[in-house]
């Protein structure tokens, strides 16, 4: 015989569907909305005519993006940034949270301290530019991934992590057995680490490959730029020139304010689907390491 359930009970899972089913489709038709409209007809975008399905079917925009001859270096670029980037972080991550995590190390306190205060107070953008400078990083690819390649933000959530799972026991134990810090680390935990290294490498990852002012102040080789940088340099060519209002040329006005309406779109397209591809692959573990470590 089946258990009919309280009223109260059925009230709150009603309510509780109802919000979820709002709150992805306030999630997904954003994104809907930029599909379609990449697909659409500029006079369509520019009279508000694109809801759900694209009107005046055209790959326009995407032809334009992909003629550009910067684009396959730009994206090559951007996976290199993005790989070497979230594999770098996450090493000095994982590096710098187990040890802040650890209550026999010297001067932890002091340490956790001047890891703060980067994250408190920013040196600035001529500062920084100096160092990269003076450390002959400029126009090389190092310019764009070291500059931050570590966050405190993670460094301090990994630490959380390591706190949560692996206690001192296993590592009193561990010595026990006549094991030291790095074999420790390196054969106990770190395989136990596997939720919080998807979390820094998903982090890592994404910042790289939407980053793009890193690239543009500190290099100017074409052939270094990230795959962000190229697509504005391609809607900046698109807009509208002021020096073109005056020329009379009505028609040239009217293709590029067109080809700007389409390439906008578009771009945010190609940008978002490698991160949104990526991202099911290490939900499991971002779940997990991010509720836990993020919990003291």
């Amino acid at each position: 015989m089946r258990i009919r359930e309280p009223k109260g009970d059925r009230a709150y899972y009603i309510v509780n569907y109802s919000v979820l089913i709002l709150f992805t489709l306030m999630v997904l038709y954003p994104l809907i909305y930029v599909f379609s409209a990449s697909f659409s007809s500029a006079s369509a975008i520019a009279n508000n005519e694109v809801v759900l399905w694209p009107v005046g079917f055209t790959a326009d925009a995407y032809k334009t993006i992909i003629q550009s001859p910067n684009l396959v270096i730009g994206f090559g670029n951007s996976v290199l940034y993005t790989v070497a980037g979230a594999v770098i972080g996450t090493a000095l991550t994982l590096l710098a949270g187990y040890a802040s995590s650890r209550d026999d190390l010297p001067f932890r306190r002091l340490i956790t301290f001047f890891f703060l205060i980067p994250a408190l107070f920013a040196g600035g953008i001529v500062p920084t530019y100096i160092v990269v400078q003076q450390l002959g990083l400029l126009d090389t690819r190092w310019a764009i991934i070291l500059p931050g390649a570590m966050s405190v933000f993670n460094v301090i959530i990994t630490r959380t992590f390591y706190q949560m799972n692996v206690p001192n026991e296993m590592l009193e134990a561990a010595k026990v057995d006549g094991a030291n810090d790095f074999r420790f680390f390196f054969r106990i935990a770190l395989p136990l680490s596997k939720p919080i290294i998807a979390v820094n490498l998903l982090f890592y990852g994404i910042t790289q490959w939407n980053g793009w002012f890193n690239a543009f102040l500190y290099t100017t080789d074409p052939g270094l730029q990230p795959l962000q940088l190229v697509l504005r340099e391609l809607l900046s060519q698109s807009a509208i020139n002021p020096s073109m209002i005056g020329s009379g040329d009505v028609a040239e006005l009217l293709r590029r304010k067109e080809l700007f309406d389409k390439l906008k779109y578009a771009m945010i397209v190609v940008a978002m689907i490698p991160p949104l591809v990526a991202y099911p692959f290490v939900q499991k573990h971002f779940v997990k390491g991010a509720l836990i470590g993020s919990v003291k």
